[in-house]
């Protein structure tokens, strides 16, 4: 059984886990043309070595980042995404307030 270090739920079996892609740079998302948004969110450079990469634990929805070789398919450390992203991004419209016509 394979197991995967989770910084919140500790060793857990990796099942329990699901791949969110390679922590990359974010573009603006209100000032970048689509073509760079498109980048961003479909192309990975996948290289072979010691690449950051989001995790999800399913079982209790915590995202984190894991240092993984890619080589050996070793897992180096996982750590809480706060040690290197300082800031959250909201992603969801403000809803406008809207008076009732009754």
């Amino acid at each position: 059984m394979k197991l995967m270090p989770c910084p919140l739920n500790g060793s857990r079996n990796i099942s329990e886990f699901t791949y969110g892609g390679e922590v990359a740079a974010m573009p603006d998302p209100t000032a970048c043309t689509d073509a760079e948004w498109a980048d961003y969110v479909f192309n990975k450079s996948n290289p072979a070595g010691v690449v950051r990469e989001w995790w999800l634990h399913n079982a209790s929805n915590y995202w984190f980042i894991a240092e993984r070789d890619t080589v050996t398919d070793t897992v180096l450390r996982t750590f809480d995404p706060g040690e290197i992203f300082k800031t959250r991004i909201d992603f969801t419209p403000h809803a406008t307030s809207q008076e009732n016509p009754a």
